[in-house]
């Protein structure tokens, strides 16, 4: 069921302390909060409830919640935690008075995010970028130039090697027949534990030749149980029967197959080589960023599976950021992976492949202007949670890339509405200085 609408006028509450009455109403947060069409969001959102059934949760507190915890790098527990002691937070996601427990379990809002799905996310970005057109922040002329480039977005998973795969998927098969009372000849649980124990003391030790033979062991144990499973599976499970047809890849797969397996919970994982010193080798998945070229604002944000070509994935990024922004884009410049794009829009497109001759002046500052998305990549990284994907499967690696693009815009947007307040405290202390003189 949809959420209960707030009132315009709520009654008084004398044992409860109003925001308004706490915090400083100049604060960016304070005035941010002001600026988002929080009712656009009721809206749209609207359609993803049932008509009948227990009301939601206020739509301006989990959309406020996801912003907070993308801009200050938070988990779900940690920010539903210190929302509890921030009385700026409270006021921006819509409370009135001060309040002293939890709004919601942070389970809510996993569940949220896979209500809203893609199209949320989207939405939630686009509302940064018109926030920023709004407040007069950002420029109209500045949203049809951009950068292109693609990163990887790396998911939440170990290492892969042939052991732990082997392991890891006997573990899941065991438990999933335990669960549909399936008695096992034998589940290999200690002298499973035993043999890995022992193939990765004598990797770190290099005796290869020995770990080789506990590799081979968990092999043949993981073979064993798939077996005994097939020959007593009674009635057609479809949930048992896709653990099997997944277990069975991966006894199959080898060092040059296509499509491997990297993670049994996580299938989707692809191995990405981006030509990385310190990385040779990335697993997760692809993720395109357009940003604008002058100011540096997140325009377009998509994940890619399938570890597509660059080129391949400019025209659906261009697409987006036309969507997100509602103008049409003049120029954009990319790298070298790019050649052979497949674009065929009006947009100019700009490869910076080291040419130094026959170009104008103009499109030379373009070409070095293309590095400043490098910087925006890796804050992304580094500070809005776009380098370890905790979400599950592909809808997660499509809402963490857009959310973590959100909590970039929003860091941005505080950081104008303090220069904002600093250039008002100057001009009064100058005021008063001048004053003073006379």
């Amino acid at each position: 069921m949809t959420p209960h609408k707030e009132q315009q006028e709520v009654q008084y509450d004398a044992f409860k302390n109003e925001l308004k009455a706490i915090i400083d109403l100049r604060h960016p947060l304070a005035k941010l909060s002001k600026c988002i069409d929080w009712e656009l969001f009721e809206k749209k959102f609207e359609e993803t409830y049932a008509e009948k059934g227990r009301p939601g949760i206020a739509t301006r507190l989990m959309v406020g919640l996801h912003y907070l915890k993308y801009t200050h790098d938070l988990s779900d527990e940690e920010v539903v935690e210190k929302w509890v002691e921030n009385p700026y937070w409270q006021y921006f996601c819509g409370m009135r008075f001060f309040e002293h427990e939890m709004p919601i379990d942070s389970s809510s809002m996993t569940r949220w995010r896979k209500r809203i799905g893609e199209s949320g996310a989207e939405l939630m970005l686009k509302e940064t970028v018109k926030t920023g057109l709004r407040t007069k922040i950002i420029k109209k002329t500045e949203l049809e130039r951009v950068n292109v480039d693609t990163t990887v977005q790396t998911k939440e998973i170990r290492f892969p090697t042939d052991a732990r795969l082997y392991q890891r998927m006997r573990e899941v098969l065991v438990k999933a027949a335990q669960k549909e009372n399936i008695e096992l000849r034998q589940s290999y649980v200690n002298v499973g534990k035993k043999s890995f124990f022992r193939q990765q003391n004598y990797s770190r030790a290099s005796q290869y030749n020995r770990a080789k033979k506990e590799t081979r062991k968990l092999k043949t144990y993981l073979r064993r149980v798939v077996r005994d499973v097939e020959r007593k599976m009674e009635k057609e499970n479809d949930d048992m029967f896709k653990l099997l047809k997944f277990a069975e890849r991966l006894l199959k797969q080898e060092r040059k197959s296509k499509n491997k397996i990297y993670s049994i919970h996580e299938p989707q994982v692809e191995c990405i080589a981006k030509g990385k010193v310190t990385k040779r080798y990335e697993f997760g998945s692809k993720a395109g960023l357009v940003t604008s070229a002058k100011s540096n604002w997140i325009l377009g944000a998509m994940a890619f599976h399938g570890n597509p070509y660059d080129g391949h994935t400019l025209k659906e990024s261009l697409e987006q950021s036309e969507k997100i922004t509602e103008r049409a884009i003049i120029q954009a410049t990319c790298d070298k992976g790019y050649r052979g794009n497949n674009y065929d829009g009006d947009a100019k497109i700009i490869i910076t492949d080291g040419r130094k001759k026959r170009i104008t002046r103009a499109v030379k500052k373009w070409m070095r202007r293309r590095n400043a998305i490098e910087p925006v990549i890796g804050h992304a990284k580094s500070e809005y949670r776009l380098e370890r994907n905790k979400l599950k499967g592909q809808l997660g690696d499509h809402l963490n890339v857009m959310m973590s693009s959100c909590g970039f815009n929003i860091k941005k947007l505080l950081r104008a509405f303090w220069f904002v307040i600093l250039e008002q405290i100057t001009m009064l202390f100058n005021i008063k200085y001048c004053f003073k003189l006379i």
